[in-house]
């Protein structure tokens, strides 16, 4: 059973609480979860401070060191490193050893020398918590962070096949989070699409668009749904096999074996796109929209820019000068034109 996001038990703690410590874990074991670990972060995050300190007291000695690690990383605290040992040691004694915080920490400890310059340190330490965490929480939450921060070690080393290959571990069979399958789908895509393996990078977009779904992810969906439109607008042939159908038959090639070839139906090419639109969020404000600016993009080339009247006949509510300058780049008229430039200059410092 794949658990439920902690976010959402702080959510069902902010309807329906506060409640006493039993009925709290009665919520939990709903939820999947046989330790407060993630919940309680969860509620520092997001600020849900009467929920923290009814669990504070319930924490391990090891667990509660780790929560004190990750309140002082939110409180901007940089220097962590003699509080990342000081916890190991807690998690190694005998009295009080958790053989999956002493691998989350070995994974802190790597993220830490990376950001220090330590390249050799960083992967010794995000090897031996993958391999722990793979050992003792499998499919945990921190293993699959484990997993994700390896990838992404691999892919700042400029190692694209070594971070292709840590995605691959991510089965979609073993009962990882949604949301990190999809995370690691959308990498996945990018790197394929790279080396020019372009029906292997529209099936690990078109995974990570459907599990990003399930994990109720609505920006991460457009992101890989944009990134699949991006693949498969000029690939489409109406004889071809539904897509879901070809990844289901797909397998991994032999050597030699040539490549195949992508093709996409247009009906999944309309369903992933009339998707994005409509759970798009229809407002032009935010300084950062890659959600919109990808969508409007995507509109263009599909010849369906209408969509977008809503966001084209009022510039001025656009806050985001980089979705301006897609905006540009589209087939506007000329009022249209000159009222977008406008826009433009007075987003300019």
């Amino acid at each position: 059973m794949r658990v439920k996001a902690p976010g959402i038990y702080i959510s069902k703690w902010r309807e329906d609480g506060p409640v006493s410590l039993k009925e709290a874990e009665q919520w939990r074991d709903e939820f999947g979860w046989n330790d407060w670990m993630a919940i309680i972060e969860a509620a520092l995050y997001l600020d849900a401070a009467e929920l923290v300190e009814l669990l504070l007291p319930e924490l391990t000695p090891a667990q509660k060191a780790t929560f004190d690690l990750v309140r002082r990383r939110m409180l901007g605290d940089n220097r962590l490193e003699e509080s990342i040992d000081k916890a190991l040691e807690i998690c190694r004694n005998p009295d009080t050893r958790d053989l999956a915080l002493e691998g989350r920490l070995r994974m802190e400890r790597g993220l830490q020398r990376f950001e220090h310059g330590d390249s050799i340190g960083a992967e010794e330490d995000l090897t031996w918590a993958e391999t722990r965490l793979k050992s003792v929480a499998k499919a945990s939450r921190d293993h699959d962070l484990s997993l994700l921060n390896k990838a992404a070690y691999h892919m700042a080393c400029g190692e694209d096949l070594m971070a292709l290959q840590v995605y691959g571990d991510i089965s979609r069979h073993e009962n990882h989070a949604h949301e990190t399958i999809a995370i690691s789908r959308i990498g996945a895509s990018r790197i394929h699409a790279r080396y020019g393996r372009m029906f292997d990078a529209a099936r690990n977009a078109w995974n990570g668009h459907a599990h990003a779904i399930l994990a109720n992810q609505i920006t991460m969906a457009i992101e890989a749904g944009s990134l699949f439109l991006d693949l498969s607008i000029g690939e489409q042939d109406e004889n071809t096999q539904r897509f879901q159908e070809q990844v289901d038959e797909s397998k991994p090639l032999d050597v030699g074996e040539q490549l195949q070839e992508l093709k996409v139906h247009p009906k999944d090419v309309e369903g992933v796109f009339n998707w994005c639109i409509k759970h798009l969020n229809k407002e032009a404000s935010g300084e950062d929209r890659p959600d919109l600016r990808a969508m409007v993009m995507m509109a263009h080339r599909m010849d369906c820019l209408d969509e977008f009247d809503w966001l084209i006949e009022q510039p001025d509510n656009a806050e985001d000068s980089m979705l301006v300058a897609v905006v540009l780049g589209c087939s506007l008229n000329e009022d249209q034109h000159t009222a977008w430039t406008q826009r433009m200059q007075s987003l300019l410092p």
